[in-house]
């Protein structure tokens, strides 16, 4: 069956528990809470005995087998918890979860935990069983874009709302970093009554704390958004980033777009060069608008800028790196 999203498990187990949960994902804070919530179900259906495997390198997985067979002593329902921290059970692993997923135990809740799944890991046999025996949870990041209506959400579970300036700003103190984001929503519900919070109410209470991935300074230029592409490129500095890894982006997406001019030049559709030019996501509707917005010569120029960078970095010319790249990147924002 199709796998469930975080949100979804929630009025999923108020309808009743099924004998399988996999919960995986990149987002480990959504992960966790999906976990919780499944521990939270079971125990408030009665089964309060917790037996939980962690199958890290070296392994016994007869472990599980003998975990499938045994009686309880002191309970009739148990809730047994799998843990895969690498994601990787190995060959013996695979089997020995076919095997549970062909032969789920009686009186039990069998709740999997995994991390971020590639593609590879999610067509295995092991995978594709568990899949088809119980629910499927994946916890994918909260992109930028969702972020705003994810506070939100979380602010009104609690009888708080923000306006539109006030939202903005907690977006940009805590982007990329979803855990404490959750702690600031949780915060702002002990420092302040129900209703609606103000800007200055926002600015006295929330940390800045985002984090940001060098990746993400796609999204920010090629949509032309110069303020948050600053507060990045400030956040990737404090943070120790290396600039070597920040330029490779930067030229990459600069020959991208190029590469995309001489396409459509060509007669051929955005679509069609999305695994060529690996346009996925947010950068396939960005990347064609920005092109317009730039023109081919200032990419041109953009390129011998980002090897004039290159130069500064290794020392053969003078100039602060972080400051010319800030330079670069707004001019292609702006």
């Amino acid at each position: 069956m199709p796998s469930l999203s975080p949100e979804a498990l929630g009025p999923l187990l108020g309808k009743g528990l099924a004998p399988l949960y996999v919960v995986h994902g990149e987002e480990a804070l959504l992960a966790l809470e999906a976990a919780d919530a499944v521990r939270q179900a079971a125990r408030a259906a009665g089964y309060l005995e917790r037996e939980v495997l962690t199958a890290e390198a070296g392994f016994d997985w007869s472990q599980l087998r003998d975990s499938m067979s045994s009686v309880s002593l002191f309970a009739s329902l148990k809730l047994l918890e799998i843990r895969i921290p690498g994601g990787k059970p190995g060959a013996e692993g695979g089997e020995a979860l076919q095997q549970l997923a062909a032969c789920l135990p009686d009186d039990t809740i069998t709740l999997i935990t995994l991390p971020k799944l590639d593609k590879t890991q999610q067509q295995s046999k092991w995978f594709t069983a568990l899949e088809k025996a119980g629910h499927v949870v994946e916890a994918k990041p909260v992109g930028r874009g969702e972020l705003p209506g994810w506070i939100a959400k979380r602010l009104k579970a609690q009888g708080q709302q923000l306006g539109p300036e006030a939202l903005a700003f907690f977006v940009a103190r805590v982007e990329g970093n979803l855990l404490a984001a959750r702690q600031e929503v949780d915060k702002l519900a002990l420092l302040y009554p129900r209703g609606e919070l103000s800007l200055a109410d926002l600015q006295a209470a929330v940390a800045n704390v985002a984090r940001f991935d060098v990746f993400q300074l796609s999204e920010a230029w090629l949509a032309g958004d110069a303020p948050r592409l600053t507060r990045m490129l400030d956040g990737l500095m404090a943070e120790g980033e290396a600039p070597v890894l920040v330029l490779w982006s930067l030229t990459e997406d600069v020959r991208m777009l190029l590469k995309l001019r001489q396409g459509l030049k060509e007669g051929r559709q955005p679509r069609d060069m999305a695994r060529e030019l690996r346009l996925w996501g947010e950068k396939q509707k960005l990347a064609e608008p920005a092109l317009r917005r730039i023109g081919p010569r200032k990419l041109m120029d953009a390129l011998s800028e980002c090897a004039r960078i290159d130069r500064q970095i290794k020392g053969v010319e003078p100039g602060e790196p972080w400051r010319t790249m800030r330079t670069l990147a707004v001019s292609l924002a702006a």
